[in-house]
Order: C-alpha cells, then sequence, then structure tokens
C-alpha cells in the first residue's frame, strides 16, 4: 500500500524538531478534532510530531495508534514517548508496504490523520478505503499534504477518490504551502 517514496529516517529528526512548533504547532492544529477518551490512528506517523501532542490530548482513557513503515521511526517514537511518560497512550505499528497492519480495527477509530501520506501511496484507493472501514460512524479523517510535492489537480483527484470511498467532505482548503481536506464517515447518506 506505501510506495517506494519514504520518508528518510534523517528528515524524521528534522520533522520531529520542536522549532516546527514555532510555525505548526500539533496541538493548534489538532485540538478541534481530538477529544479525551478517543482512539485516534496516526498514519505515517514518523517520530510523533503529532502522535506525541494527540496522544497527550486523549489522555488515559484514550489510544494513539500510530502506523509507520519503518521500524526505526518507530523506535524513536517509542523513546520520545517514554521520556513524556506517554507509553500507556501509544500504540505503534510498523504496517508494509501493501497492508496498513489495521485488520484489527474494525469501525474503532474516532479520528484518523494522515500528514504527508497519500502522496506516496501507490493504490490511494485501496488506502482509503481501509482507513472508512476502521473509522467510526462520524469518525473524521483529516488529511494534509505538503503543496510543494502534491499539486492542486493531485489533492483534487485524492478528495474524489476519499468522496468514492464513501466519504463525506466537511472541508477541503489550500494555501502554497499545504493541501487540506477534512472528512467523515457517512453510512447513513
Amino acid at each position: 500500500m506505501l510506495a517506494d517514496k519514504v520518508c528518510p529516517v534523517w528528515v524524521g529528526y528534522l520533522l520531529a524538531s520542536p522549532l516546527r512548533k514555532l510555525f505548526d504547532n500539533p496541538v493548534k492544529r489538532m485540538s478541534p478534532y481530538i477529544k479525551e477518551g478517543m482512539t485516534v490512528i496516526d498514519v505515517g506517523c514518523a517520530m510523533g510530531f503529532f502522535s506525541l501532542p494527540m496522544a497527550e490530548m486523549v489522555g488515559s482513557d484514550g489510544k494513539v495508534i500510530c502506523i509507520d513503515l519503518q521500524e526505526k521511526m518507530v523506535q524513536k517514537l517509542y523513546r520520545r514517548a517514554k521520556k513524556k511518560n506517554l507509553l500507556s497512550s501509544i500504540e505503534a505499528r510498523v504496517c508494509r508496504r501493501d497492508c496498513l497492519n489495521i485488520d484489527d480495527l474494525d469501525s474503532a477509530a474516532d479520528f484518523v490523520l494522515a500528514v504527508a501520506v497519500i502522496h506516496e501511496v501507490p493504490d490511494p484507493s485501496s488506502f482509503l478505503v481501509e482507513i472508512y472501514r476502521v473509522l467510526k460512524e462520524g469518525g473524521k479523517l483529516l488529511v494534509v499534504e505538503p503543496g510543494g510535492h502534491v499539486s492542486k489537480q493531485g489533492f483534487r483527484a485524492t478528495v474524489d477518490t476519499a468522496v468514492k470511498s464513501g466519504f463525506t467532505i466537511l472541508e477541503n482548503s489550500g494555501t502554497r504551502r499545504r493541501h487540506q481536506a477534512l472528512f467523515q464517515k457517512t453510512t447513513g447518506k
């Protein structure tokens, strides 16, 4: 399911940098979507730039399931979670190129985050169908793609694929730096 175009581990350190919070605050970005006690999935979690703040937000009654293709990213995520005393709220999984490793999560998630991931997936349709399956009714998916890697037309294709996969669009916005869309699972259309 994930392509050969993966983020190098050394870039993971840059993505997890505290300096990034100055212009991309994960708590501010996620607070409209994340509540205490939720089950959240972070696909392409890397070293946990969004995962760790989301773990704080869901609290001890919630869970953040972190998925990455690279074992080294997951190991770094666990180390960072341990330092912040968040291990009880984090469950990390290594996925394969053809499988997200979430077969056991039917209708389990309240929210799924996919930042800079879908443009690396060779089959976005299968990816989005899988995400739809693991969301609860009314659950939300936030897709964010970098403007420098993904054209407006490319992102429009992702949005169209999400709709064909069953999602309802709640928001669709973008800047030169990023494209962003919020979707909801609604089976009773």
